[in-house]
C-alpha cells in the first residue's frame, strides 16, 4: 500500500516537516529583528533609529522574496527544485549563525544576506513540488494539500515566535542561534525522506532541456541589468532617492521590484510563445500579483509597526511577567493552525456542491478581512493618545482577522501559481508570487519606519491607511470577478 499523509500524497509530509522548521527559523528571527536593530547598543543591540531599522526590515525581508525569482528559474533550468531547496537550507543554516555572532552590524547584515539568498532558492521550489505531486488534479483537492502545507508554515513560525524572542530575551545572540538550530532539524529531515517521497519530482531537468549561462535569453542578461541601473541612476540624479542611505535604498527597491515584475510579465505574454488561454491565465497571475503585494504590504506590519506598537504601546505584564514583545506575533500562526484545517475542509465541502468561490472573490474577501483587522489597530492607537496603554487583545484581535484573511489569499495563491503557469513557467511564476510579497514586504518595512514612538498622535491615522487600501482593493476583486473567472477557464 502506498503510504499517504492525511489522504495526501506521502511527499507532502517530507515538505510539511522541512518547511515547518524552516519557517520556524525565519518568523522566530523576524519576530526579534526590528526590536534588536532599534535597541540601543548599551543593552547590545544596533542602535539603529525607528526609521532606518524600518528601511533595513524590509530591504531584508524584500529581498528574501524578491531572490526567489532567480531561485526558481535556477531551479527550473539548471540544478532541480530538490537541488535548489537542499542548497538553499544550507545557506539559511549559515545565516543564522553568522548572525548569533555579536560582532557589530556589517557581520550582521552579512548574515541577513545568507538568510535572504537561501531563502529565494528554497522558497518558491518547495512550494512548487507540492503542486507537483498533485499532477494534473487542479481542483480542491489541491488547494486542501496547500492548507495543509501552510498549517507547516504556521507551525514552525507560532513555535518559533514563543521560543526564539523568549531566549532572546536573556541574549539576542542566543535567540538567533536557535534559529540556526530549527533549519538544521529541517536539512536532516529532508535528506532523509526526499527519495521515497519523489520519486522522479524535482530532479534537474534532462540534458537536453537544461541551459548555461550562454544560453540566458539576452534580454534577461543584458536588457534587466541595464533598465534596473538607468533606473537607479535616474532615481538619484533627480534627487528622488538618495542611494547613500539605506533609507534611500529601500526606497529605490520599491521602482526596482515594480520595474522587474512589469518587465518580466511583459516578456512572458509578448515573447514567450504563448496561446491565448495561457496569455489570460497570465493576465491572472498579474492581478493575483496585485492582490498579493497589497495584501502583504498591510499583513507584514507584524514585523514592523505591529512589533512596535506590542513593545512600546501595550500592556504585556501576565502575572508579573513581561511577555517579549515578539511573542505576540504567535498569535497570527496559533490562528492558522486552528483555522487552516477547517477552511481547507470548507473549500473542499463547498466544492462537492459547486459552490467553491472563485479565486478572485477569496482575494477580495481575504482583502477586506484585511482592512477591519487594522480597525482594531486604529482603536488601539488612539487609546495610545489618551497617555494608556492598550489591551493585548487589541493586537490578537487584529491578527485574528489578519489569519483568516491570510488563509483566503496565500495558499489560494500558491495553489492558483501552480494552476495557471504555463508549465515552462512554473518555477518563475512561482518566483514571482514571491516577488509581489517582496514588495509588500518593502512597503511594510518602510511604512513601519514611520512609526515615530515619540509622536503617538499620528498612529490613528496612520494604521487608518491599511483599513482604506485593502478593502478598496478587495472590493475592486469582487467587482471584476466574472471577467476574470472566464479568464481562468476550467480552473478554479
Amino acid at each position: 500500500m502506498n503510504k499517504t499523509f492525511f489522504g495526501h500524497p506521502f511527499g507532502l509530509s517530507t515538505l510539511f516537516f522541512t518547511e515547518m522548521w524552516e519557517r520556524f527559523s525565519f518568523y522566530g528571527m523576524r519576530a526579534i529583528l526590528i526590536l534588536f536593530m532599534t535597541t540601543d547598543k548599551v543593552q547590545e543591540g544596533l542602535g539603529l533609529d525607528t526609521e532606518t531599522a524600518g528601511a533595513a526590515y524590509g530591504l531584508y525581508t524584500a529581498s528574501v522574496y524578491l531572490l526567489s525569482l532567480p531561485g526558481g528559474w535556477v531551479a527550473d533550468n539548471i540544478i532541480g527544485q530538490r537541488k535548489a531547496i537542499w542548497y538553499g537550507g544550507i545557506l539559511i543554516m549559515i545565516g543564522h549563525a553568522i548572525l548569533a555572532i555579536p560582532a557589530g552590524t556589517t557581520v550582521f547584515f552579512l548574515g541577513l544576506a545568507f538568510v535572504a539568498l537561501g531563502t529565494g532558492f528554497l522558497k518558491p521550489n518547495i512550494s512548487s513540488i507540492v503542486g507537483s505531486l498533485y499532477g494534473d488534479d487542479k481542483g480542491a483537492r489541491r488547494d486542501a494539500g496547500f492548507s495543509i502545507f501552510y498549517m507547516a508554515i504556521n507551525l514552525g513560525s507560532f513555535f518559533g515566535q514563543i521560543f526564539v524572542p523568549i531566549l532572546a530575551s536573556y541574549n539576542w545572540h542566543m535567540g538567533f542561534g536557535l534559529a540556526a538550530v530549527g533549519m538544521f532539524f529541517g536539512l536532516v529531515y529532508f535528506r532523509k525522506t526526499e527519495n521515497e517521497s519523489f520519486g522522479e519530482i524535482g530532479l534537474p531537468p534532462k540534458k537536453e532541456k537544461s541551459v548555461s549561462a550562454k544560453s540566458v535569453n539576452p534580454i534577461f542578461k543584458y536588457g534587466i541589468p541595464a533598465l534596473l541601473i538607468a533606473t537607479l541612476v535616474g532615481l538619484q540624479t533627480t534627487g528622488t532617492v538618495n542611494l547613500t542611505s539605506i533609507i534611500g535604498v529601500a526606497e529605490a527597491m520599491k521602482y526596482v521590484i515594480v520595474l522587474i515584475a512589469l518587465f518580466y510579465f511583459a516578456y512572458v505574454l509578448l515573447a514567450g510563445g504563448l496561446e491565448g488561454p495561457d496569455i489570460k491565465k497570465v493576465l491572472v497571475i498579474v492581478l493575483l500579483f496585485i492582490g498579493g503585494a497589497t495584501f502583504w504590504s498591510g499583513f507584514e506590519q507584524a514585523g514592523s509597526a505591529l512589533n512596535l506598537f506590542a513593545r512600546d504601546f501595550t500592556e504585556r505584564n501576565i502575572l508579573g511577567w513581561l511577555m517579549p514583545a515578539g511573542v505576540l506575533q504567535s498569535a497570527n500562526s496559533f490562528f492558522i493552525i486552528i483555522f487552516a484545517p477547517i477552511v481547507g475542509a470548507m473549500w473542499v465541502w463547498l466544492a462537492k456542491r459547486n459552490l467553491n468561490p472563485r479565486t478572485p472573490v477569496k482575494f477580495g474577501l481575504g482583502l477586506i478581512l484585511l482592512g477591519i483587522g487594522f480597525l482594531f489597530m486604529v482603536s488601539a492607537a488612539q487609546i495610545a493618545t489618551s497617555g494608556m496603554k492598550a489591551g493585548m487583545f487589541m493586537l490578537i484581535l487584529t491578527y485574528f482577522f489578519h489569519s483568516i484573511g491570510e488563509l483566503f489569499v496565500s495558499p489560494v495563491g500558491l495553489s492558483n501559481m501552480t494552476k495557471l503557469s504555463p508549465p515552462q513557467y512554473t518555477g518563475q511564476m512561482m518566483g514571482l508570487w514571491f516577488v509581489a510579497t517582496a514588495l509588500g514586504n518593502l512597503i511594510a518595512g518602510t511604512f513601519g519606519g514611520h512609526f515615530d514612538p515619540s509622536n503617538v498622535q499620528q498612529m490613528p491615522e496612520l494604521f487608518m491607511t491599511f483599513v482604506k487600501l485593502p478593502v478598496g482593493v478587495g472590493l475592486i476583486f469582487l467587482a471584476f470577478s466574472p471577467i476574470v473567472r472566464r479568464w481562468m477557464g476550467e480552473i478554479h
